[in-house]
């Protein structure tokens, strides 16, 4: 056979002679390496899958925490918001009662000044209708007619203080 003589088909079976044999001596290694790739990669599949799970449960009870922050979030605006209507509502009653407290005293006061301007104006008109008198009697008057008057007024001024 003319195929044995040829030296590629001594090459390939001595090419084939040690591939068998690599593959028979380190057929083992090669498999337990190959073996140990595939259980570390089963072995991360798993942590990752066990680490999204923790995620998944993280991320939930963090949801539910964000929402449990928003409805108390809620119940203090609105809580504020009642204090401030309430505040509002007494800064509104105090504020009416301070002007109407403050009306009464401006009233009060007009009184009384128009009370002292009457008493005023009265005593004015009093020394005034006294000095005229006075002019009047020391002009017009002699002397036992004007004795006359001063006992009949001071008489008089007890009925009139009454």
């Amino acid at each position: 056979m003319e195929i044995f003589q040829e030296a590629e088909f001594w090459v390939l079976v001595a090419f084939v002679i040690a591939v068998a044999g690599l593959v028979w001596k380190a057929g083992p290694q090669i498999t337990k390496a190959l073996d140990d790739r595939a259980a570390k990669i089963k072995s991360d599949l798993d942590e990752a899958a066990r680490l999204k799970d923790e995620a998944q449960k993280t991320l939930a009870e963090y949801q539910r925490k964000q929402r449990d922050a928003l409805k108390e979030a809620e119940l203090i605006v609105q809580q504020a918001k009642g204090e401030a209507e309430r505040v509002a509502k007494q800064a509104e009653r105090d504020l009416a009662a301070s002007l109407e407290r403050r009306q009464k005293q401006a009233i009060e006061k007009i009184a009384l000044a128009e009370a002292k301007a009457v008493a005023e104006v009265r005593n004015v008109a009093v020394d005034v209708a006294i000095a005229a008198v006075r002019r009047m009697l020391a002009d017009d008057l002699d002397a036992p007619r004007k004795s006359a008057l001063v006992d009949e007024a001071i008489s008089d001024l007890s009925r009139r203080l009454n």
